[in-house]
């Protein structure tokens, strides 16, 4: 089974920062279970599209949080990173085995991730240095 590497948010309306609940209470979400149930599917970063990558996400993958370093930036901060324990879908909610919480001054291009959630990504191929870097394979 092939591993894949996910990045997501934890800042809520640009301003509320919720890693630290993410940590304490091992889990990643984003949306309220149906509140966007009645969204269209859109293009690029819409929820239902960011709802459709959350359902590829399995038991084993990892996930790094990221957090944006303001307007303009071509970077981004690596904040947390974890294994997924479980995945439950009608809430939204990844559970995480958080390895690393406390990472400092680890930044990585952007890339075009700024969305709550942006995978799936390869260690190999055209994504592996950069997915080195983010996940210190």
């Amino acid at each position: 089974m092939t591993t894949n590497y996910w990045l997501v948010g934890a800042t809520w309306g640009g301003s509320k920062d919720v890693l630290p609940k993410f940590l304490q209470r091992g889990y990643w979400y984003c949306w309220d279970a149906n509140k966007f149930e009645n969204e269209e599917a859109g293009v690029g970063n819409s929820i239902k599209n960011q709802q459709e990558r959350f359902t590829h996400v399995k038991t084993g993958d990892r996930i790094a949080v990221k957090r944006l370093l303001g307007k303009g930036s071509s970077e981004m901060a690596i904040l947390a990173i974890g294994k997924v324990k479980d995945v439950d879908i009608s809430e939204w909610r990844i559970y995480v085995d958080w390895i690393i919480s406390d990472i400092k001054d680890r930044n990585v291009p952007l890339r075009g991730c700024a969305a709550s959630i942006h995978g799936p990504f390869s260690k190999l191929g055209k994504d592996e240095e950069w997915i080195q870097k983010i996940f210190c394979l």
